[in-house]
């Protein structure tokens, strides 16, 4: 008999959000990641058993699919939401401590620059490995990011830029952080990046794809 975290774990990868939810198809009738949390709770399961052999291993499955172009944005939203609709119980259990994130991960997407699909991307995947997220929004100045850098110490860094007009103001602000802070570490993405970009900028690292991040923040805290 497959165990609850599992079934959990198996509503993440495939969206499957609630028992009202007719996504996805094969699902429908059953319950969802919302109903099987709360289940997981009743039964004693802790909060953070929950978190690491439930949420986390699907929404790792869901980045390595959608790195392998095995499944689509919409996919990865819908997993998105079923992960969401999971840590509206466990979000007591952060709050008191009783589960410890991983760390802080702070992500824009820099000045001039609206596009926020594929930083919302990222931040729902690093929600899912166990980090908490402080999302400032699009076309954010530095001076914002430095603020919130003082706010938030150990905190890491993530840019987002979709336009080559806005690598530029992706430089500047490696730059000015890495000044202030020269020990930040700064994570970038956004599709007219490269790596060879992120070491001209001064850039820690930089990924393709939203699991690639994850797995860098994961040895970030090892």
């Amino acid at each position: 008999m497959e165990n609850i975290l599992d079934k959990l774990s198996h509503c993440i990868e495939f969206g499957k959000i609630n028992l009202a939810s007719p996504y996805p198809p094969d699902m429908k009738g059953q319950e969802g990641a919302d109903e099987l949390a709360k289940t997981a709770l009743d039964q004693g399961n802790p909060a953070s058993d929950i978190l690491q052999k439930g949420l986390v291993p699907g929404m790792e499955k869901v980045g390595v699919k959608f790195r392998e172009n095995k499944i689509f944005v919409p996919q990865v939203l819908m997993s998105a939401k079923a992960m969401n609709a999971a840590m509206v119980h466990l979000k007591p259990f952060f709050q008191s401590g009783e589960i410890e994130r991983k760390g802080k991960f702070v992500i824009c997407t820099v000045a001039g620059d609206l596009h926020d699909i594929g930083k919302n991307l990222v931040s729902m995947m690093i929600e899912g490995s166990g980090w908490e997220v402080i999302d400032l929004g699009v076309d954010v100045q530095t001076s914002k990011l430095v603020e919130t850098i003082k706010e938030n110490p150990g905190c890491v860094i993530g840019l987002s830029a979709l336009l080559t007009t806005t690598m530029n103001n992706m430089a500047d602000t490696v730059k000015e952080i890495k000044a202030e802070f020269p020990s930040q570490v700064i994570v970038v993405g956004g599709a007219p990046l490269t790596d060879e970009f992120r070491i001209e900028i001064g850039a820690d690292f930089y990924s393709p794809d939203p699991q690639g991040a994850v797995e860098y923040l994961n040895t970030v805290v090892a």
